[in-house]
């Protein structure tokens, strides 16, 4: 790929998780009562056909990795781990006393922090806990976030015996001088270890996450860690671009200096000739950053155009509705976003006085909703349409000018009702969905919100 065009698309720009994306959330109209009735309204017209999903964010870690921008706790105290589990179930109690009906749960996902850091009998209780007030769908997908260092045998067993079948495995990269500067130094041996473990239990989807980009990460160090990668032949991977944001307060960041990342046409190197070994080892492209062998439920929904995307990621099945339960949980109805209180001990206190921890939000405009789809559509299949006259809205023309550049370069395919991202254009994805992103374009930031697309 050209030097010229890599410098050309490499701007700030969001991931897409959302849309709105937080920072273009209008938390002026948004109030508590706007995220009840839109709960009330998409739990009423979606739990019983589709059912709903559930995160829940664990926020503790033992040690701090310096590549990571997520919201954790560190500590090695683990008399933290029950207060938590019980006011995670009481929030949960406050949300199935607002609904009118029995929840049925179609997946969960634990996230971190360290969900393995909690000790199985806290993770059972948490588990139990939930199903004490919903029913489990018949097609239930429930998946959570281990770490290769302290994930046990024992945490793989409970976990699948209450019904979870997907684990991903944090890896990053191989290389010792990579590990040491992101403070997780994780020999192969330990993702080796919990990969086998979890085949031999049954899990019937294993994910690795593996990240260029990352400082003093070399082509040498990308090849060695797919090749380790693909020995243990996990379904699926997340290769996705290290997003340095060191402007953001308390994202720890700072174990190296800004000349030690890779930059420009050598990240970019980085990148292709990882995608291509992948492609060798018959891992397909699925959707943005992610890859998936034709066994994967992932290639399935991808292939039958099922793939949905929230702040979860990349879902192999899709529910209107989506509920973040603890610290910094977002929540999505589809109408409106919510977001949980970042700190603990609010978090604590706000539950005490039997109210849903939210202290932000953004309630959709029929804009948004018709951005959002077409946002989703290129984020989930690569391409989107607005043959559906209820899809058109008055900036289409705007955009297709806008479009007409990156159709030159190669990006995409212009057609008389829609576009289709080129298989060159699927690395700018999130550049290409910024043409639609009308709440970026009428407010560009003043300061860095976003890392760098490329």
């Amino acid at each position: 790929m050209k030097n010229s065009i890599l410098q050309k698309y490499n701007v700030p720009g969001p991931r897409y998780t959302s849309y709105p994306t937080v920072p273009y959330w209008d938390e002026s109209d948004f109030t508590y009562q706007n995220w009840i009735d839109t709960l009330k309204r998409s739990f009423a017209e979606s739990n019983s056909a589709e059912g709903l999903s559930l995160y829940i964010h664990l926020p503790f870690c033992e040690s701090m990795c310096t590549f990571c921008g997520c919201n954790k706790r560190i500590t090695k105290n683990h008399d933290v781990e029950h207060p938590y589990i019980e006011a995670i179930l009481k929030e949960w109690a406050i949300y199935c006393n607002i609904l009118e009906e029995k929840p049925i749960i179609k997946e969960i996902h634990l996230g971190g922090g360290t969900p393995t850091f909690f000790s199985t009998n806290n993770l059972e209780d948490l588990i139990n806990g939930i199903f004490l007030y919903a029913e489990k769908a018949k097609d239930h997908e429930f998946s959570f976030e281990g770490h290769p260092n302290n994930t046990t045998r024992a945490h793989l067993q409970k976990l699948y015996d209450l019904g979870f079948r997907r684990v991903s495995f944090g890896v990053q990269d191989y290389s010792e001088k990579v590990q040491k500067s992101i403070n997780r130094l994780q020999p192969f041996h330990n993702v080796a270890k919990v990969s086998f473990w979890a085949k031999d239990i049954g899990y019937t989807s294993i994910g690795h996450d593996i990240i260029f980009g990352l400082p003093f990460q070399e082509i040498d160090d990308v090849i060695d860690t797919i090749e380790k990668t693909n020995s243990l032949q996990p379904d699926r991977l997340a290769f996705y671009s290290y997003a340095h944001v060191p402007w953001i307060k308390g994202n720890g960041q700072r174990g190296f200096n800004d000349e030690d990342i890779p930059k420009d046409e050598t990240k970019r190197r980085l990148y292709e000739v990882g995608k291509d070994l992948l492609f060798e080892n018959e891992y397909y492209e699925i959707g943005m950053d992610h890859f998936a062998l034709k066994s994967d439920s992932l290639y399935d929904s991808f292939e039958k155009r099922k793939l949905h995307r929230n702040f979860m990621g990349y879902s192999s099945s899709k529910t209107q509705l989506m509920i973040g339960l603890g610290v910094s949980s977002i929540s999505d109805s589809w109408y409106s976003f919510a977001q949980n209180v970042k700190e603990l001990e609010e978090y604590y206190k706000l539950l005490e006085s039997d109210k849903l921890p939210i202290f932000r939000g953004h309630l959709l405009t029929e804009e948004d909703l018709i951005i959002r789809r077409h946002i989703l559509n290129l984020m989930c299949h690569f391409e989107t349409s607005w043959k559906d006259k209820k899809l058109y809205f008055a900036e289409v023309p705007e955009i297709i000018i806008q479009l007409a550049e990156m159709e030159n370069d190669g990006l995409l395919t212009i057609e008389k009702n829609g576009i289709k991202v080129t298989n060159a254009g699927k690395p700018f994805v999130r550049n290409i969905c910024m043409a639609f992103d009308l709440r970026l374009k009428r407010k560009a930031p003043e300061t860095k919100l976003f890392s760098m697309t490329i």
